[in-house]
């Protein structure tokens, strides 16, 4: 079991300075913060987010990184360990996908508003009808909430992540969304099978492949998906700037309903662990 191979790592060392070798994955881990017992470094390499009627392949890689305590030995959270933000402030990396289609394929032209269209048709005109997705936290990094256990053996859930959705295009402002910190999207992340309302049906993720580096100090877990269709996402929101009253909508009938069993994550990652003392201690032995 992966909490018991990472437990007994780590060599004594002498002063602090720099990380090395497969070690400088975790250079933003907070190993040295009271509490921290797990250092992370998760790359989302693929899979797809799926909004209602709206799939968007991940093509750009994504960092989940950070650090987490002991797992919770009783309680609501028994099992799962709470998660500590990267000391650069980036626990979950900001990176764009390409939608699909782009603005055109989002916001139709026939039957909108005359003064959508007229902003639409400034935008098309301009070649801006590029739309990107970000994936954001949309709650601090505390609230993110991993089991080792479950991500280890494909059953239960692995990963808790409250997340928000940015549409990002000129025509549609800075402030358009899907969740908020108010109303997050809750990601349930499995590595085993999901029980989603319907229409989706069961999907399942994968364990990934456990690989020793390091002396046995890192694992590396290869081909690792963790999979959610049970989610639902608000409404999109503040799109369009001014005209946001009439952009809204109009990008609610495009993704169609977004309510529990209309919505699919699936990340497929590459996931590195160590024992915050195994961190430290390559930290020390390398001045």
């Amino acid at each position: 079991m992966m909490i018991a191979m990472l437990a007994t790592l780590g060599f004594a060392g002498s002063a602090s300075a720099k990380l090395v070798n497969e070690f400088t994955k975790f250079k933003f881990c907070p190993y040295t913060t009271a509490g921290v017992e797990r250092c992370v470094y998760s790359v989302t390499e693929g899979g797809a987010v799926t909004l209602g009627n709206k799939t968007v392949p991940i093509v750009n890689p994504v960092t989940l990184q950070g650090g987490y305590t002991e797992q919770a030995v009783e309680g609501p959270e028994e099992g799962f360990a709470k998660f500590v933000e990267a000391t650069n402030g980036v626990t979950l990396e900001k990176v764009p996908q390409p939608v699909p289609g782009g603005l055109l394929g989002l916001v139709p032209p026939e039957g909108a508003p005359l003064l959508v269209k007229a902003a639409l048709k400034l935008a098309v005109e301009n070649g801006l009808t590029g739309v990107d997705t970000t994936l954001e936290l949309a709650r601090p990094a505390s609230e993110i909430r991993i089991n080792e256990v479950h991500l280890s053996e494909g059953v239960g859930v692995a990963l808790v992540l409250p997340v928000k959705v940015h549409l990002e295009n000129p025509f549609l402002g800075s402030s358009c969304y899907l969740g908020s910190s108010a109303k997050p999207i809750i990601w349930e992340l499995t590595s085993g099978a999901t029980s989603p309302s319907g229409p989706n049906e069961s999907i399942s993720g994968k364990v990934g492949f456990p690989e020793f580096l390091e002396e046995g100090r890192i694992i590396r877990l290869d081909e690792n998906v963790i999979v959610d269709n049970a989610w639902g996402a608000p409404a999109a929101s503040g799109c369009g700037g001014l005209l946001s009253a009439l952009v809204d909508p109009i990008i609610a009938l495009q993704l169609g309903s977004t309510e529990a069993g209309h919505n699919t994550a699936i990340m497929e990652n590459t996931i590195y662990e160590a024992s915050a003392f195994a961190v430290k201690k390559n930290d020390e032995n390398n001045p």
